[in-house]
């Protein structure tokens, strides 16, 4: 819910198919191998919400390959990646602060960690085409998550 909410923030008269997507993007995660997840998003949704979700799929295990690319050429799917990492991000800040130890609940987080640069370039690819708003607002969180990782990585606290 919260992905479609910041899409909707950024991005005045939505359109319904970004709604649904960002609404439905992780549903490929919790949905049974059968029937296939994709023609029944087809039937309710048409074909463009099924055709985004995929993407955003692919972009997320591509996040478990060494060097994920950096895709910015499909404006729908752009928007919603982008809101993702805005809500999972500051997410992940939120509850980094509630744990008590900022530094520590990120220390056990390498792989997030080692993201962070991908993250960067996906940003600055990303920065022309998405809303100015909604790339300051990832801008913003990535900078954070940067200065904890330089803290971490420098042995500093502050």
């Amino acid at each position: 819910m919260k992905v479609a909410v910041t899409v909707g923030e950024h991005l005045p008269d939505t359109p319904p198919t970004l709604v649904a997507a960002a609404l439905l993007h992780d549903v490929p995660d919790f949905a049974p191998a059968t029937p296939d997840i994709y023609e029944v998003l087809a039937v309710g949704y048409g074909s463009e919400v099924p055709r985004i979700i995929a993407a955003l799929q692919a972009e997320h295990h591509a996040l478990d390959e060494p060097d994920p690319p950096v895709r910015v050429d499909d404006l729908p799917v752009l928007l919603v990646s982008t809101a993702d990492k805005i809500v999972a991000l500051g997410s992940l800040l939120r509850r980094a602060r509630s744990s008590g130890n900022v530094s520590d609940f990120f220390a056990r987080r390498l792989a997030l960690r080692a993201l962070l640069p991908h993250f960067r370039a996906f940003q600055q690819a990303a920065r022309s085409r998405v809303p100015a708003s909604m790339s300051a607002r990832l801008d913003v969180t990535l900078t954070l998550l940067e200065r904890i990782d330089t803290s971490i990585r420098t042995g500093s606290t502050r």
